[in-house]
């Protein structure tokens, strides 16, 4: 009684072609399709706002990793904030506010226990597509549990401004490390700076190649470095690698200079970087390298939120987000993702 008119048809984006090499617009497809009904157990929700992250690159591909691909004419797969607008489940209710797997799309229905209830009132709900979300947790726990940072020591991130490295490069200052970003572009480098608190940031596209960004880092980390923050692999690594310091850490959560080359980098080109060149600089500094897939870790969620809900509440921990507006941008805002042309966590307003 006195419930607005439901609408019987929503909105989706699907796979519609496999990428060969960077996705373009053809890969996506704009869909309506009849709006869902919940379930025992489950909730319809009316999408606000999605996420876009780099490991949406893998999904698109037919090929083995940790999580299965999307299927040709697939929902694309997303983490995704909004309401509650049916609900069959004791655990959550009309009106709620949720995060939850719900793709790229309008609607979605999903199981009430894959949805986590958001407080506006604690942050904004884009702040669990991000800072406080998925990007969040895997710099804060990528750092503490394999970066061990100490008072003192130095640190390189790449990705600077993105919502993986802005949290790795806060945290680390606030921990009393020297805090050296990589990003792409000159306002890019301002912002980590300016905004996240970095001591130094170099914008890679100024240097041709990575032997000149391998000198210009040497200056601004005199003391060599300890702690390299890896989630983009290529010309950085090369020239962060013999800049390591004996007994350095190195957590991997990405490599996103190499998801758009096929097979894992091989078409990238141009990489001096070869396996036994690697491994070497692995042996002989005795540094300890950790891949991590942070699906592995929700465990230490509630830790994480726990300590930095407040600091994002009180700008000690600063956020930036790119909000794309609507749904049927969202292709286009992805491909500009994995070239670098977001400044902070990519978003798209759905509704």
């Amino acid at each position: 009684m006195g419930r607005e008119t439901m609408s019987t048809q929503m909105k989706q984006i699907v796979l519609a072609s496999r990428p060969d090499g960077a996705p373009t617009p053809e890969n996506f497809r704009l869909e309506s399709a009849d709006m869902p009904t919940p379930g025992e157990g489950e909730v319809l929700v009316e999408v606000h706002y999605m996420s876009l992250d780099p490991y949406m690159r893998g999904r698109m591909d037919d090929a083995k990793s940790y999580a299965a691909p999307v299927p040709i004419g697939g929902k694309m797969e997303g983490g995704s904030a909004g309401k509650v607008i049916a609900s069959n489940s004791a655990h959550l209710k009309e009106g709620d506010m949720v995060f939850g797997p719900f793709g790229w799309a309008t609607h979605a229905v999903a199981d009430a226990k894959m949805c986590r209830k958001l407080d506006p009132e604690q942050a904004s709900i884009t702040t669990s597509l991000g800072v406080l979300g998925m990007p969040g947790l895997t710099g804060w726990h990528g750092l503490m549990a394999y970066g061990k940072p100490k008072a003192g020591e130095t640190l390189v991130v790449a990705a600077a401004t993105g919502p993986v490295g802005s949290m790795v490069g806060q945290v680390a200052k606030s921990l009393g490390l020297r805090v050296v970003g990589i990003a792409g572009g000159a306002d890019k480098c301002k912002t980590a700076v300016e905004h996240f608190g970095f001591d130094a940031c170099l914008d890679h596209r100024a240097y041709d190649d990575a032997k000149a960004l391998n000198a210009a880092l040497k200056a601004e980390c005199p003391k060599g470095i300890d702690i390299y923050f890896e989630n983009v692999g290529g010309k950085v690594l090369e020239a962060v690698l013999p800049l390591m310091n004996q007994f350095g850490r190195i957590p991997i959560c990405g490599m996103i200079s190499w998801y758009n080359a096929g097979g894992l980098g091989e078409k990238a080109g141009g990489a001096g970087l070869t396996a036994p060149k690697l491994w070497r600089t692995i042996l002989v500094n005795f540094l300890s390298v950790n891949g991590f897939i942070i699906s592995n870790h929700w465990d230490r969620f509630p830790e994480f939120v726990t300590e930095m809900a407040p600091k994002v509440a009180s700008g000690e921990i600063a956020v930036q987000e790119d909000i794309t507006e609507g749904l049927e941008n969202a292709p286009q805002a992805f491909i500009n993702l994995l070239t670098g042309g977001n400044v902070g966590k990519a978003i798209v307003k759905v509704s």
